[in-house]
């Protein structure tokens, strides 16, 4: 027997063609976005904006998985009636205005061009100053809603862009009878449900990023949506009353999209979740493992049991039960850009491409620890976490006339590891156990001098999936579970996930100088990042400049 995963990303949709007994891969095909830059649509006056047509992430499901079975048909044994259950993880959060018939507005020709009515893609950072509003108010009237979500709600998120659009296109908000995140919208559709209040919506996007909670009865209760705008709260009885966890279906295949895809006729949906959430299962997600999926962004995802109490975590993106794994309490961290800031220096300030990429990877692997005398801060898309500040920039210290190009590539490669060593510290600072880490994503595959810089400057050892879909594979392996083809979620991982032989070990000599860097890092990171008391820095560069001529 086969499952289907699919894997909406930033730029393109992936379909996964899994065989439950064993987790081998028998198809893959990815279909790109066409619409916009690389499938995200800008807009060249507020670089905050991210948007995406609806219409392709239809185009992409036809395609993606009609061609992926057409490549598993040519392996023998393989017949697509023997597919038994659907998966599907996106981007998140990546709301989408819907009308009554659970149709987007953009597919209407009357809103196709308006951006205002596209589906608001997660690195969309418009709804800064709504975000903020959220925040104060919850910490004023309901400071449990944001409690569990690090005390901050960003600008990332359900609420604050839904309010946002509110606010500068009031039109395209009363035109809207619902909003549907795209981990939810997708099953809805392969279900064939055509009213919105009937979507069987997932507790990992509802809990992560839409303050619910069955702790409160759900969603925000109407008179905290009425303080922020009566509009909000009106719309809450048009989205939802319940959230689910991967145990429960999101519904059946319906006759139309079987037939489009040429599947069978009933199999089960599985419930609908982000797309790291998912990863970490296809990743083998257990307590004391961190799962750390590297793409455009970084998520990292952890569980603990929900027997166990788990304190709220300042800075922290959720931590919400069964957001992940049923019976565990997930917990979400990250950073709005890793591969994104890679991609800005090598292709938008070098103007180079995948040469260049590779060329500036060579080079920087023969450079030590310290030897280029910079320090960089990985905030290019804002601070996820543990500041959750959008509004953070990045920044370079420490160039002088002789540094290059491939200096610079490493610092900001560097950047990103020290951006992750301080979301680690957080969490293990507040007692979430962490005994391995295991890292999933193309850069984590194809990048080892990341994974070696990684390794040496959080002092862990980085295992990398055996899977480079582990996303898609995660949302198969839930697929696998609700098809009853195994028992439970830890069966299915065993016999569907691995762990490349590889791993990345701390080196000692680069760990010493590592760690006079974070500590350079720390004082920078905290003294913009706004923590504590102002920080001097007036030491920074000359701190630099000293394990520069120590390493050269």
């Amino acid at each position: 027997m086969f499952t289907l995963g699919i894997d909406y990303g930033t730029n393109s949709v992936r379909a996964l063609i899994v065989r439950c007994a064993d987790g081998a891969e028998i198809s893959s095909a990815v279909c790109n976005y066409p619409s916009g830059d690389q499938g995200v649509l800008l807009d060249p006056k507020n670089h905050a904006l991210a948007r995406q047509y609806p219409g392709d992430y239809l185009l992409g499901l036809t395609q993606s998985v009609q061609a992926a079975l057409a490549a598993a048909k040519k392996k023998r044994g393989f017949s697509a009636q023997k597919i038994i259950g659907i998966g599907v993880d996106t981007t998140g959060s990546s709301p989408i205005p819907v009308d009554a018939a659970n149709r987007p507005l953009a597919l209407d020709r009357k809103w196709r061009k308006n951006l205002q009515a596209q589906c608001w893609l997660w690195k969309d950072h418009t709804s800064v100053q709504e975000a903020a509003q959220i925040t104060a108010q919850a910490a004023k009237h309901r400071p449990h809603f944001i409690a569990k979500c690090g005390n901050t709600y960003s600008s990332e998120w359900f609420w604050a862009k839904i309010w946002h659009c509110l606010n500068v296109a009031p039109a395209v908000f009363d035109a809207a009878f619902s909003w549907v995140e795209l981990a939810d919208w997708i099953p809805s559709v392969l279900a064939g449900v055509d009213q919105p209040t009937r979507i069987v919506r997932g507790i990992c996007c509802a809990g992560h990023k839409a303050l619910y909670s069955d702790d409160w009865g759900g969603l925000p209760d109407h008179a905290f949506l009425t303080q922020l705008h009566p509009k909000l709260a009106a719309l809450r009885d048009r989205l939802y009353t319940q959230a689910h966890d991967a145990s429960t279906a999101a519904g059946q295949l319906c006759p139309s999209w079987a037939k489009t895809l040429g599947l069978p006729v009933g199999i089960p949906i599985a419930i609908g979740a982000m797309d790291v959430h998912y990863g970490a299962i296809g990743c083998g997600v257990a307590e004391g493992v961190l799962v750390k999926v590297i793409g455009t962004s970084t998520c990292d995802c952890g569980v603990v049991s929900a027997t166990k109490a788990v304190p709220d975590i300042p800075g922290i993106c959720g931590i919400v039960p069964g957001a992940i794994l049923p019976g565990f309490y997930g917990i979400e961290a990250g950073q709005s850009a890793v591969g994104d800031i890679f991609k800005w220096w090598v292709e938008v300030v070098c103007q180079g491409d995948s040469a260049l990429h590779a060329q500036l990877t060579r080079s920087a692997a023969t450079q030590r620890p310290g030897q280029s005398g910079l320090i960089a801060l990985d905030w290019n898309n804002g601070n996820r976490t543990i500041l959750v500040d959008p509004l953070l920039t990045g920044a370079l210290i420490g160039q002088t006339l002789y540094t290059t190009q491939a200096e610079i590539y490493r610092a900001l490669l560097e950047a990103t590891a020290f951006g992750a060593r301080t979301i680690l510290e957080r969490i293990k600072e507040y007692g979430v156990p962490v005994d391995r880490i295991i890292c999933a994503g193309g850069i984590a595959e194809k990048n080892p001098l990341l994974m070696q810089i990684y390794a040496d400057i959080t002092g862990c050892t980085m295992e990398v999936s055996g899977s480079s879909q582990a996303c898609a594979l995660g949302a198969a392996i839930a697929a696998a579970v609700l098809a009853q083809a195994h028992p439970d979620f830890p069966s299915a991982q065993a016999a569907m996930t691995r762990i490349r032989a590889r791993r990345y070990h701390p080196m000692p000599e680069h760990q010493r100088v590592y760690d006079q860097l974070y500590q350079i890092y720390r004082r920078v990171h905290d003294a913009f990042g706004g923590l504590g008391q102002p920080t001097n820095l007036a030491c920074v560069m000359k701190d630099l400049l000293t394990i520069k001529h120590a390493q050269r």
